[in-house]
């Protein structure tokens, strides 16, 4: 840009924030006719209509169409396919634990966030036998139970040839087998469960609030920036699962997509969105690290055409040609820890993810608490794969996993691939259903006070129709980020208006 265009660029900034600027004062001077800054959070439609994802995945090494692309023809077909196999379907989990921080008071609206027990009698007998194969078909003992109860039928299987070793990153002790029991996951599919209220809400705010910021602001380094991402991100994907299979009515038990929910939750806040995709390439960045382990791995289940079988579409996962051309370092794990205080920041963060984990065994619904555990264990296991030897070389010779360290990986891996490819397939839609659902009354602070101000209906977006009005250049997708730009050399941040009143409200 030439020196004459940025000062005019600066000059037209000054002009809308004059503009904005009165309208705040207006606004603030009629306090009760308008709530500025009241409960609702309701974004300004600013970028509707704009691709709001595409790029480069902050933080990371690949654009936004070249994840869609991948995931849909190689990656989420692969893990589909992958995680059905008799090794990947059995997950070892401690469902009783008190919880460390508070006392347990969680109810479950529906039973089926709850335990199918089932009496000795209907095992098979393999599976109460030591060391042998896991069967292909399900367990007679769901027949007539909810389809999303949690089967324990695998109590007293035990697998061979993987080292029993605990993980820095997690708080469960996974080499403690007396307390724990074995499901089938594809039996207890994460969906909604109707585990609702101040019990579930308080396990979020509690691992936004004593572990990382939910806010993140400049002054955090970039270590605790990840942190706050992968937990976004990881959240972000759980909420994707329940409005993807969520009960539309209860009493004709039908079960469907929740668009609005979808909407409400992720996709009006875009942060959200790209935190998804960050913890998807993170992920998928340590399962592509630990190739050379995965790929020598011993998936022995005693079935051995199923376990041929999981040999193959591993290597074919973590060797993919496209995948390898298109993506190869989906995350550059190197910049981290850098500096005299790398270790020290390390630990740290490692004691933060660690009461993270902790603080699953405080989730009131069982289901809800095995797929919370068994994707903070992936999550954590990405983490140990990508920091646990500080950056020294050949890491990947001194890397040990648990094989359900493993199958936890690899869970969490096609979780998130699913998340992906639902919000990537069925975004759009959602956002037509919630533009054609709005309300009639403004919810966004801008709108609000446009119609205080003028006693008719506000426009989309009235930062860009004030633009229009003084610019004949075609108004950008935020102009509050244009004008930040104009003013000042400090990256701007999400949300202007956000850093303006707590400017002025300490």
């Amino acid at each position: 840009m030439m020196v004459g265009e940025k000062s005019k660029g600066k000059r037209w900034g000054w002009v809308v924030g004059a503009v904005i600027a009165l309208l705040v004062a207006v606004a603030l001077s009629s306090a009760p006719k308008i709530a500025l800054f009241g409960s609702s959070n309701k974004p300004c439609n600013c970028t509707q209509g704009a691709n709001k994802y595409s790029g480069i995945v902050e933080d990371c090494c690949c654009d936004y169409e070249t994840v869609d692309r991948l995931n849909k023809e190689v990656l989420h077909p692969s893990l589909q396919e992958l995680v059905k196999t008799p090794f990947f379907r059995y997950f070892k989990v401690k469902l009783w634990c008190d919880c460390p921080f508070w006392p347990d008071d969680g109810m479950c609206r529906l039973r089926d966030c709850s335990v199918c027990e089932c009496p000795d009698s209907e095992f098979p007998e393999s599976f109460k036998k030591p060391n042998h194969g896991l069967p292909g078909d399900n367990p007679i003992c769901q027949e007539g139970k909810p389809e999303a109860a949690v089967d324990r039928t695998l109590d007293r299987k035990a697998f061979r040839g993987w080292t029993e070793i605990d993980n820095p990153w997690t708080n469960d002790d996974e080499t403690d087998n007396a307390e724990m029991t074995y499901v089938n996951l594809q039996l207890n599919p994460e969906r909604y469960t109707g585990y609702t209220g101040p019990s579930a809400r308080r396990i979020w705010d509690a691992v936004y609030a004593e572990n990382c910021p939910k806010y993140p602001s400049e002054e955090l380094c970039y270590e605790e920036r990840i942190l706050y991402k992968l937990i976004s991100g990881l959240h972000s994907s759980i909420s994707v699962h329940i409005a993807s299979d969520y009960l539309l009515d209860e009493t004709t038990q039908t079960w469907g997509q929740n668009l609005s929910l979808m909407y409400d939750r992720v996709l009006r806040y875009p942060d959200r969105v790209r935190n998804l995709y960050f913890t998807y390439l993170f992920v998928l960045r340590a399962v592509t690290k630990a190739a050379d382990y995965l790929e020598h791995a011993e998936y022995d289940t005693g079935n051995h055409t199923e376990d041929l079988k999981t040999q193959s579409l591993t290597k074919q996962l973590l060797y993919n040609p496209k995948l390898q051309a298109a993506c190869p370092i989906p995350f550059d794990e190197a910049k981290l820890w850098k500096g005299q205080s790398g270790p020290e920041l390390k630990q740290k963060i490692q004691k933060q993810f660690r009461n993270i984990s902790a603080l699953m065994d405080c989730v009131g619904c069982e289901k809800c608490r095995l797929w919370g555990k068994l994707q903070v264990l992936g999550l954590g296991t990405a983490l140990k794969i990508l920091f646990s030897v500080d950056g020294q070389p050949n890491s990947h010779q001194n890397l040990q996993l648990q094989r359900n360290e493993v199958i936890a990986l690899i869970n969490l891996l096609n979780r998130l691939s699913q998340s992906v490819k639902f919000v990537h397939e069925m975004g759009p839609s959602a956002e037509i259903e919630a533009q054609g659902s709005a309300p009639t009354s403004p919810n966004c602070p801008l709108q609000r006070m446009w119609a205080s101000l003028f006693n008719r209906p506000p426009p989309n977006c009235p930062l860009q129709r004030m633009w229009k009005s003084i610019s004949d250049k075609p108004p950008p997708n935020c102009p509050l980020q244009r004008m930040w730009k104009s003013i000042s050399d400090k990256p701007p941040p999400s949300c202007p208006l956000q850093r303006i009143w707590a400017s002025i409200n300490g």
